[in-house]
């Protein structure tokens, strides 16, 4: 097969880059320091304003009292009659405090759904999930409100800690899937118009528990 001049040119330039190393631009900054630098604010704070800016609703509770009096005052607004939950130890928490929920709904048929979280991510406003503690995304995807209860001790500031925190949570047993969940389901795919609630829930509610 004949081979253009110019074409040739281009394969010898080829080969030559791929048997030398090109020196890295930027060699002090790949993985050794955060290309974000960390928020002058609480991470209370970062996560709330970065959570509500897509949407998310946000509820501080300095206790486990007050965030059963905000749980249920939300509930009897929205008028949610079935709850999914999954998770045992968050139905006996709920149980313990004064929520009770008479039979939880499955999650195709549900009002409302209810899980912990892994950690929560102050500078993007993420929800981290896995398949560990809340098997996977289930509610992130199928429901169509997701209610998620944290605690201060779960938040972080960027991505990088979060999964900093997976590995020394986890060791070499990671979850086979960690999700990411940030803000209700979005798309502008119809007609370039924004549109809520497409691909998964369209409210996602966070109640934070001080601690």
């Amino acid at each position: 097969m004949n081979v253009s001049p110019s074409k040739e040119n281009i394969l010898k330039k080829i080969r030559k880059a791929l048997t030398q190393s090109t020196p890295l631009p930027f060699p002090h900054s790949e993985g050794n320091s955060f290309v974000f630098q960390p928020s002058q604010q609480e991470l209370e704070v970062e996560f709330a304003e970065q959570f509500t800016k897509l949407q998310g609703k946000f509820i501080f509770c300095l206790n486990y009292s007050e965030l059963m009096n905000q749980l249920k005052s939300v509930q009897v607004h929205n008028k949610w009659e079935k709850i999914y939950c999954c998770e045992e130890d968050l139905k006996k928490t709920l149980a313990i405090h004064g929520f009770t929920q008479t039979g939880y709904a499955s999650v195709d048929t549900c009002d409302a759904a209810i899980t912990t979280c892994e950690w929560l991510i102050a500078r993007t406003g993420s929800i981290v999930m896995s398949a560990a503690g809340q098997s996977g995304r289930t509610v992130s995807v199928y429901t169509p409100i997701h209610i998620c209860i944290a605690r201060t001790s779960q938040l972080v500031y960027d991505i990088k800690d979060s999964l900093q925190q997976a590995r020394e949570k986890y060791g070499n047993q990671l979850p086979s899937l960690i999700t990411f969940a940030t803000g209700p389901s979005r798309t502008a795919d119809i007609e370039k118009t924004l549109v809520v609630g497409v691909h998964g829930p369209k409210e996602v509610y966070v109640f934070l528990v001080d601690e």
